[in-house]
């Protein structure tokens, strides 16, 4: 038996295999247990492996890569139209051992640990700040129900519930107080844990180029481009800024035949934490356009003459992915043209 290619369908527990030979004939269906799974594939031949790119296949890939074998990543939209008929882990890896062998296909590259905790560090401050937001309104909407309306943001919430702990400031309810204090405590918390991600993230951005490189362009701070770092490790994937940009959902979404071209609104497709980091720049970039002298402040301020501001913030995140991908392939730093 000589396994040339081989699909792995992933789970928790159970992995199922389908390998076919030089031919394309099947010649292993395996369904293996997660303590038996690197055993196994061992024993093989090095040969071609095939995963869906998921939260746990990059440290799979890592493994079988050690053992000799050239993985690669698909992403699981990719796979769906291989799959014949009914929806099953055999069918599932029949059809990524498939996908796999198309030379034509587009592949998810491998992430580094140190890649892949510095998006743990991102998803974990993501979730502590719509934890926050999350706490800050509902202190303020407990307290209107008792008349007391604060003003909004997260500094001026803070100021009022410290407020709290003297019991003659504000006339509220002992239980009612006790209640805010204990949302003003894990208030605090969040706060710490928050400040403590972003120092850790300052740390790995002073040491990696490509994220010193990404921060040099206009609206992009360190958490975006310590994301954007991390999160591309292989710009060479995409042939063009405007692939990038498309992989984001930064683009148009298509509706084109006949020779006639229809583009509709943003296709939104992609990584979404991404994109709403691009778009939140923009918005930065929108502001401080009538005070900046260079080509894309003109380019920027011509915009607005014409556009909606949501639209051209759009765009202007557009650009930014197209330019980021740029730095990242070519290895240079971000150039800003003056104003002609």
């Amino acid at each position: 038996m000589h396994i040339t290619t081989l699909g792995i369908d992933l789970a928790k527990s159970v992995f199922q295999l389908h390998g076919v030979d030089a031919a394309g004939a099947v010649v292993l269906r395996k369904k293996l247990r997660r303590g038996a799974f690197l055993d196994v594939l061992a024993n093989l031949a090095p040969c071609l492996v095939g995963m869906e790119a998921c939260p746990t296949s990059h440290y799979w890939a890592r493994e079988i890569a050690a053992l000799g074998h050239d993985v690669r990543l698909i992403p699981p939209t990719y796979v769906k139209p291989y799959v014949k008929r009914q929806k099953n882990d055999a069918a599932d890896a029949e059809a990524i051992c498939e996908a796999v062998a198309r030379p034509n296909m587009r592949f998810v590259p491998i992430k580094t640990e140190e890649q892949q905790s510095v998006l743990v560090l991102h998803r974990s401050r993501d979730l502590l700040m719509r934890q926050r937001t999350m706490i800050l309104n509902a202190i303020r909407a407990q307290l209107a129900e008792f008349g007391i309306i604060t003003a909004q943001g997260p500094r001026r919430i803070v100021e009022f519930v410290k407020r709290l702990s003297d019991p003659g400031d504000l006339d509220l309810p002992s239980l009612a107080r006790s209640a805010l204090l204990a949302l003003g405590a894990q208030l605090e918390t969040l706060a710490g844990g928050i400040r403590t991600i972003e120092r850790q993230l300052m740390a790995w951005h002073r040491q990696s180029a490509a994220s010193q490189r990404l921060e040099t362009i206009p609206g992009v701070g360190i958490i975006t481009a310590t994301a954007l770092a991390a999160s591309v490790p292989d710009p060479s994937v995409f042939r063009s800024g405007r692939q990038f940009a498309a992989w984001l959902g930064l683009v148009p979404r298509q509706n084109s035949t006949g020779g006639k071209e229809r583009l509709g609104r943003v296709s939104k497709m992609g990584n979404r934490y991404l994109r709403r980091l691009l778009v939140v720049g923009a918005t930065s970039v929108t502001r401080r356009a009538p005070t900046t002298d260079t080509r894309t402040g003109a380019w920027v301020r011509s915009l607005l003459e014409r556009k909606p501001t949501r639209l051209v913030t759009v765009a202007i995140a557009n650009k930014t992915a197209r330019t980021a991908w740029a730095l990242l392939a070519k290895g240079e730093t971000y150039r800003a043209a003056p104003a002609t």
